[in-house]
């Protein structure tokens, strides 16, 4: 096999593997459900259309199993971290 040339070493090289980030998801999900419920709100007090109302109402509604499935996420991610990387605590 030929070598590389000279330049590309620097990006095939024996460079560290960036791992992938893998950031706690509940916050996301809360975001999520807690704009859809201010949306709802306003929605109201302005006397919006009701299928605005319905669509704030549904996609609250929806973020809940949304939620519970991040929370699940989240406890694995921690329970995955502890064991690839024992120094890594989160203390949430």
């Amino acid at each position: 096999m030929s070598e590389p040339p000279p330049g590309l070493t620097a990006v095939t090289g024996t460079k560290p593997r960036v791992e992938p980030l893998d950031p706690p998801m509940v916050p996301f999900a809360l975001g999520g459900m807690a704009a859809f419920a201010l949306a709802a709100v306003i929605v109201w007090l302005a006397d919006g259309p009701d299928s605005w109302l319905r669509i704030c109402i549904a996609g609250f509604v929806i973020g809940i199993p949304g939620l519970l499935t991040m929370i699940v996420h989240d406890r694995n991610r921690r329970r995955r971290r502890a064991l690839t990387h024992p120094e890594f605590r989160v203390t949430s």
